[in-house]
């Protein structure tokens, strides 16, 4: 089981970084504010707002935005570290981290989503602590939904262990338990082979979306984890949004197709991931699927 960074408080620092994508300022200062009214005191990273001298989908160079993160991590003052956006970028820098370092520090949360998935299965492999799939705070889907799950999963996650949506139903009957694993589909997959990415843990439960990828895109990628060994030791899967990718028909038989013959429980369209109204997943932490309720229960707060 992954260690449980503690919850936040009014009061508290945290620091806003940047490792992907190009941040859009008025977003960022929306962003900011919900995170201040919330009783935060705000660090922004000194290279959010920065941009790739060639390379203009990414927001500065590969060691500043490394170091904008590592120096949020190891700074005793700071409560969390916040993920602006996500876009590109994530894979380019993690492997600049010093880990050592930042196991030293000790646990904190991270909380961002898409491009951050990469972050979130390092952390997963290299420092044990649960970490929060959650709403972007510069993106575009950072709606008053997503922002009160969200807050409520830093500050009070004893009020946030049942995660659904309006739209889940069931793929494959039954019930799984284990800790919670994943992220962008397609993050997960360009990570496969990298000597930190290890498959998930005996038991876990997989959560899994995407956005913009046409069906046949989701069955390669798909394919290439179960290729891969990643469902050997899933015990449930728990899809989310699929923004983008075709008729939700043809996603649908997709995921039927490949992994309903696997015969484990999963919940078809939990809600979370590229859409409105997106619960957080607390990633590291153990939960309970109920597929035939369409629901996510999460066996302790996420945070300690």
């Amino acid at each position: 089981m992954s260690t449980r960074p503690r919850r936040l408080a009014p009061g508290d620092r945290v620091a806003v970084v940047a490792p992907a994508g190009p941040v859009d300022a008025a977003r960022l200062d929306r962003g900011v504010a919900v995170l201040e009214a919330w009783g935060l005191r705000v660090d922004v990273g000194r290279h959010v707002l920065g941009r790739h001298p060639k390379l203009p989908y990414l927001a500065g160079g590969d060691a500043d935005r490394a170091a904008d993160l590592q120096r949020a991590w190891c700074d005793p003052g700071v409560a969390a570290v916040i993920c602006a956006r996500g876009g590109y970028g994530c894979l380019r820098m993690v492997d600049l981290l010093d880990w050592d370092a930042m196991a030293a520090a000790g646990p904190k949360a991270l909380a961002g989503s898409s491009d951050v998935t990469t972050l979130h299965e390092a952390i997963r492999a290299h420092l044990g602590v649960v970490t929060l799939l959650s709403p972007m705070i510069a993106g575009d889907l950072f709606d008053p939904v997503a922002q009160d799950h969200l807050r409520r999963m830093l500050f009070e996650p004893e009020r946030a262990l049942t995660l659904t949506g309006p739209a889940a139903a069931t793929l494959e009957h039954g019930t799984a338990e284990g800790v919670l694993v994943g992220g962008n589909l397609s993050l997960l997959v360009a990570g496969l082979a990298a000597p930190d990415a290890p498959p998930p843990p005996e038991g876990a439960i997989m959560v899994l979306e995407d956005v913009t990828e046409p069906p046949y895109r989701l069955d390669r990628m798909i394919t290439q984890l179960l290729r891969a060994g990643w469902f050997t030791a899933v015990s449930g899967i728990a899809l989310g949004s699929w923004t983008g990718c075709g008729e939700p028909s043809d996603v649908y038989d997709v995921m039927a197709d490949l992994l309903g013959s696997l015969g484990i429980p999963t919940i078809w369209e939990l809600g979370f991931g590229h859409c409105p109204c997106s619960p957080t997943i607390p990633l590291g932490a153990p939960a309970r699927l109920d597929a035939d309720a369409g629901t996510l229960t999460l066996r302790q707060p996420a945070l300690s």
